[in-house]
């Protein structure tokens, strides 16, 4: 996994959760209470509720991420460039200062300006866009997107999510968004959820993680919440999302944001990153995880190493004394642990070897029928 230097500011697995707080001059913003037009007043709102609370990050949006608005061109976001850039003029405390556009003029009279980062919220649907990021040697973070300037964040399947983030490339200093809600009707809050609980498949980018995740519908559906009693449940997922590889939280509650991140990183497994001698261990547990360190490695796909670099364990109960007995000789890559009450066990296993067991066992009715289900969990995760 690498690390992006965002003007100083080192994003990657070696450093804490970095927080983006956001301020909107755009009217149109649903988020009321960081929509401001004077740069003053703006001003005073970034240094007391974001860089104050926490923030390392500010994200300047210029127009709302609503579906149901219509999308400014670039002529009109540059219009609102003054007030962005007379706001961080203005401002006191101490951030990195994130652009959030789709075009690369914007980007480009942005970074002339003062900015320290651009926000692609169209994820390089402008070709011109990774060129400038690149030409300032910026870190750029780029949301997945159809290549259409008009649609961002408007892909809905996971598989094809992860596919979009390669348009046109990336940058030596990329960040990756993998874009929940957006600006497509079609997309569910079923597909958020899945994309949320597929987050640690977008760490075979090897390129750092930026979610936005507060108080989005896909959470408070959940709760039964409205906006304004989302905070609870953006936290909790702020916590997980972490814990799944996020590296940057964008975020309207910085200070809360802020705990819940340190509360991430404090249970995120440690793994081995002696870059120096060679060796990284990558955070990936599921077949399809590991599948996308594959891809990106280039691995020779003759033979499915994803299935048996990930490891899976099942504790059985019920088993007579023949099954458990069947069970102590499995394939290589399978293990299985007979437990001190009667009749349990636990298996253990690669899910190539696990379908060996499987295949292979031939035992009582309580062993096939948790077998069945044991292949099914395997056909469920990938």
């Amino acid at each position: 996994m690498r690390t992006v230097d965002a003007a100083g500011l080192a994003i990657g697995d070696d450093h804490p959760t970095r927080i983006m707080g956001v301020l909107n001059v755009s009217k149109e913003s649903p988020y009321k209470p960081s929509v401001y037009d004077d740069p003053a007043a703006a001003a005073g709102y970034v240094d007391e509720e974001l860089i104050g609370e926490g923030a390392d990050i500010v994200d300047v949006g210029l127009e709302s991420a609503n579906k149901d608005l219509d999308v400014l061109s670039a002529a009109a976001e540059l219009d609102r460039l003054d007030t962005a850039i007379e706001t961080i003029e203005s401002v006191s405390g101490d951030a990195v200062f994130s652009i959030e556009t789709r075009y690369h003029e914007v980007a480009e009279a942005a970074l002339d300006r003062g900015f320290d980062m651009v926000n692609d919220i169209c994820g390089f649907a402008d070709p011109e866009m990774p060129r400038v990021c690149e030409e300032y040697d910026v870190a750029v973070g780029k949301m997945a997107s159809p290549p259409d300037l008009e649609r961002p964040g408007a892909v809905e399947d996971p598989d094809d999510i992860y596919d979009a983030l390669a348009m046109n490339g990336f940058t030596e200093k990329t960040i990756i968004d993998p874009a929940f809600g957006g600006w497509s009707a079609a997309k569910t809050l079923a597909d958020d959820r899945e994309t949320f609980r597929r987050l640690r498949e977008f760490r075979g980018y090897g390129r750092p993680m930026l979610v936005s995740i507060n108080r989005k519908n896909f959470l408070r559906d959940l709760a039964g919440r409205d906006t304004e009693g989302a905070l609870p449940v953006s936290l909790a997922a702020t916590a997980m999302a972490i814990e799944r590889g996020a590296h940057v939280v964008r975020t309207h509650d910085v200070a809360e944001t802020r705990d819940a991140a340190v509360i991430g990183d404090a249970f995120t497994p440690d793994r081995l990153r002696a870059t120096e001698a060679g060796a990284e261990e990558l955070d990936a547990r599921t077949p399809a995880e590991v599948r996308r360190h594959l891809d990106r490695l280039g691995a020779p796909a003759d033979l499915d190493h994803a299935a048996r670099a990930a490891t899976r364990v099942f504790e059985l109960t019920g088993l007579t004394e023949r099954d458990r007995a069947t069970l102590s000789a499995p394939p290589v890559g399978a293990g299985f642990a007979p437990g001190a009450a009667e009749g349990s066990g636990v298996l253990y296993g690669t899910p190539a070897a696990l379908r060996s067991v499987i295949e292979e066992t031939d035992g009582s009715d309580r062993l096939t029928a948790a077998l069945e289900r044991v292949e099914d969990t395997l056909d469920a995760s990938g």
